[in-house]
């Protein structure tokens, strides 16, 4: 554990890497297609919430699998999870952009200073966890390395930015984006495996519109704001947690160098 590593960070890594082994377990031994991803959604949530019982029990939880207790949004601690971000990917056997997401929210006395204070993003099928830290990465020793050589995209061919997004539901506005930045579009997986290969440096911007939750982008927002990166909402406005609505459709990660111009092209098109 590193000195700057507080408890709640430590806890958020060891879980995401914890339920990643699982995952990884079941996919080696287990079913596939989506009888494999309902398994594994199924067993890495019941993974989370016993742990964050135990180790948290004064702690509310908002997990993807499990029914919302609005009793959350009056606690001033909250785990936000995803036990299988990419459900998809991971029930295919052989991709590696999928993701375990942990983030804990916690109230502030001046609401406008609630945030997420932790938050690990797993990618199991790389052997990595991605935290808040300065650190690159924690290997799990556990986890299985080396898949596609140890990344979630191939080796760059040019200098061109790389802007990643979902390959069945790209937003309107990405071939202005990718015009307004001279980047080229690479279709990738889940939330957390888009956002990483952004915070790895295998890509530039992650864009989205349309399709997710509050589950999807709250560890990854996490990781890439506490490492200096752009996380946001497409119009600017700030990613919001812990409210009664579950609903957060869309998200801009990336550079902050980027920013200012992703978030015009993005204005061009939706004005």
């Amino acid at each position: 554990m590193t000195a700057t590593r507080t408890p709640d960070q430590q806890l958020a890594v060891d879980l995401a890497a914890e339920a990643g082994r699982l995952l990884v377990e079941l996919r080696t031994s287990g079913p596939t297609g989506r009888e494999l991803g309902d398994l594994g959604d199924r067993r890495a949530n019941t993974l989370l919430l016993d742990r964050l019982a135990a180790e948290r029990p004064g702690d509310a939880v908002l997990s993807e699998e499990s029914k919302d207790d609005l009793a959350r949004v009056d606690a001033d601690r909250v785990w936000i999870i995803d036990p299988v971000d990419g459900t998809r990917e991971y029930g295919l056997g052989d991709r590696p952009d999928w993701a375990v997401h942990v983030a804990l929210w916690e109230r502030a006395g001046d609401p406008a200073r609630s945030r997420l204070t932790a938050a690990a993003v797993s990618l199991p099928a790389l052997g990595v966890v991605l935290g808040v830290d300065d650190d690159e990465s924690y290997a799990d020793p556990a986890g299985n390395h080396g898949v596609d050589g140890g990344g979630l995209l191939p080796p760059r061919t040019d200098s061109r930015p790389r802007i990643v997004l979902s390959a069945s539901r790209p937003p309107a506005f990405a071939d202005a984006v990718a015009r307004a930045v001279g980047g080229e579009l690479v279709p990738l997986g889940s939330a957390g495996a888009k956002t990483a290969a952004v915070v790895r440096g295998e890509a530039d911007a992650y864009i989205h519109a349309g399709g997710q939750y509050q589950w999807d982008s709250a560890a990854p927002a996490g990781v890439a704001l506490a490492r200096g990166f752009v996380a946001l909402r497409v119009n600017g406005d700030p990613l919001e947690y812990n409210v009664a609505e579950t609903y957060l459709p869309d998200l801009v990660v990336c550079r902050a160098d980027l920013a200012d111009a992703i978030l015009e092209a993005i204005g061009s098109v939706a004005g």
